[in-house]
């Protein structure tokens, strides 16, 4: 599907930490290539390459006022300190239906944090689809990576 020098574009991409949504764009605006965007998950994978992960700016320090000296074993050494992505609120739940809806090849629910169950599906080209009661609903951000992330979870467990 790609030539190697396309190959190089998307490993150099994934090493400057850009996202999977912004290779499928650059992909066919650069190259010509049109892909869906669980296509451009399964070519970095098949390209054996890892996306980074976004990098979290920590809130700015508020001002200390004076205090008591604290003891320098005390206060941990930077390189001791490590970040932990976020787990799971548990406030988003996925359902996986056992018989897929016709037309896709896996289909289910998920319900929200803030109480709205929508449908979602995957459809035989790897587009996904999200069907709200409402047509205009659109779920919080911190529910929709939890949403992907469980989806993602999800979908390794049937093969995908």
């Amino acid at each position: 599907m790609l030539n190697d020098e396309q190959k190089l574009k998307v490993s150099t991409w994934i090493a400057d930490g850009v996202k999977l949504s912004d290779i499928q764009n650059r992909l066919g605006e650069e190259c010509g290539v049109r892909l869906t965007y669980m296509e451009v998950r399964l070519l970095v994978d098949d390209l054996k390459l890892v996306p980074l992960d976004p990098v979290v700016s920590a809130p700015p320090a508020a001002p200390v006022e004076a205090a008591a000296p604290t003891a320098p074993s005390q206060v941990p050494a930077p390189e001791e300190v490590q970040f932990m992505p976020p787990a799971p609120s548990g406030n988003v739940t996925l359902t996986v239906d056992t018989i897929a809806k016709p037309s896709t090849v896996a289909s289910g629910a998920v319900t929200f944090s803030d109480g709205v169950t929508a449908v979602w599906y995957l459809d035989q080209t790897g587009r996904l689809g999200v069907t709200a009661p409402d047509p205009g609903y659109r779920p919080p951000n911190a529910d929709v990576q939890e949403f992907q992330m469980l989806l993602d979870q999800q979908l390794a467990k049937m093969g995908f």
